[in-house]
């Protein structure tokens, strides 16, 4: 190929690539349809690869969207989202069949591990025009992208909006219920507490599964007052209304589960002074564990890398914070007290990240 045509080919190369950019706001808008739609829970119900006349069937649309399912099925499969096979539906012909991914799979409504709350959360109408206001945002004076729309932090806003706490409340609440998975990995982590405190612990879901699996080990969730007020407790679990950014109640260790990545440095070594006093406190000498993202821009797989980068745009735009490295992360500690940490790269796009005074 000549000088002329490899130019060329870059040119269209680069339009076929700034098409694509432009247009993936289609992707989360498939993901949401087809989680409106329960196509999951319809594949999980069929209990094998569901042929494309099945799957029209059964969502009972109209046969003329048959199309459209067919590509909203392709597009959502070429994303890893569903699986495609061949059904022999007869001697002469065969259509396509699809089948769940380790993704779609925790997209099945009434499992465990569903995580449509957290689709439904990120996927909203409100947030998309949200976003729509970033170049506003970014030549603006406003701290956060959702001060430049309405004037308010993100945090004031949920506030004020109980029913936007609560869908986020619930969100938050389907990301903790991996902690049954993430446990099989942190027996060691847990062995020999007595007292815990999860810090920004929200509804509790965390802490619950916790001390479902350590019943010796008593558990405090603490967050602001208007997030834990009426919350039912047990014998193990607690619940404190309080700012973590004030004071963190004593305790053998302190659990900072994906809450740090929402805060500006100097916020977290707030945080983290006041989670040190606590484990310090009567002579303990206990342990701040964290969960959170840790950036790796040279060693992250594409994937994973991408994930991070894109909550790295929301935690910009929306609390003025960022995901970090482990120099950022080492800083932080660093300035905070802590001399000593230790990180294991074991919840997929976030690891465990360990303290000790």
């Amino acid at each position: 190929m000549d000088e002329i045509g490899e130019r060329t080919c870059e040119l269209f190369h680069g339009q076929a690539q700034l098409y694509k950019l432009m247009y993936l706001w289609m992707s989360s808008s498939c993901l949401k349809c087809a989680t409106d739609l329960e196509i999951p829970g319809v594949i999980h119900k069929h209990g094998q690869p569901i042929p494309l006349s099945q799957l029209v069937s059964a969502l009972n649309v109209p046969p003329s969207k048959a199309t459209f399912v067919k590509g909203l099925m392709r597009l959502l499969a070429h994303n890893g989202l569903f699986a495609i096979s061949k059904s022999n539906t007869t001697e002469e012909e065969s259509e396509e069949a699809y089948d769940l991914t380790p993704a779609s799979k925790l997209l099945v409504n009434g499992t465990d591990l569903c995580l449509c709350s957290m689709v439904h959360l990120a996927v909203s109408p409100a947030l998309f025009n949200l976003y729509h206001n970033l170049g506003k945002w970014v030549c603006g004076q406003e701290n956060t992208l959702r001060g430049t729309s309405s004037g308010l932090g993100t945090y004031d806003f949920l506030t004020q909006n109980p029913a936007d706490l609560a869908a986020f409340q619930e969100a938050m609440a389907s990301d903790s219920r991996f902690m049954k998975v993430a446990l099989r990995d942190l027996e060691s982590v847990f062995d020999g507490l007595s007292y815990i405190v999860d810090v920004g612990g929200g509804n509790g879901t965390t802490a619950k599964i916790i001390s479902e699996a350590f019943p010796k080990l008593k558990c405090t969730v603490l967050d602001l007052p208007e997030v834990v007020a009426d919350l039912s407790e047990n014998t193990n679990v607690t619940f404190v209304g309080g700012d973590m950014l004030k004071s963190i109640p004593n305790a053998d260790a302190v659990l900072i589960k994906w809450v740090l990545h929402d805060w500006g440095d100097d916020d977290c070594i707030k945080i983290l002074k006041n989670a040190k006093e606590a484990i310090s406190g009567n002579g303990r000498r206990g342990k701040v564990i964290i969960i959170d993202t840790v950036l790796n821009e040279k060693e992250d797989q594409k994937e994973l890398l991408e994930t991070k980068l894109l909550f790295n745009i929301v935690l910009a735009a929306e609390f003025k914070s960022k995901e970090r490295t482990e120099e950022e992360w080492k800083e932080l500690f660093l300035k905070a007290g802590f001399t000593d940490y230790q990180i294991f790269p074991i919840f997929g796009f976030r690891s465990l990240i360990v303290l000790n005074p």
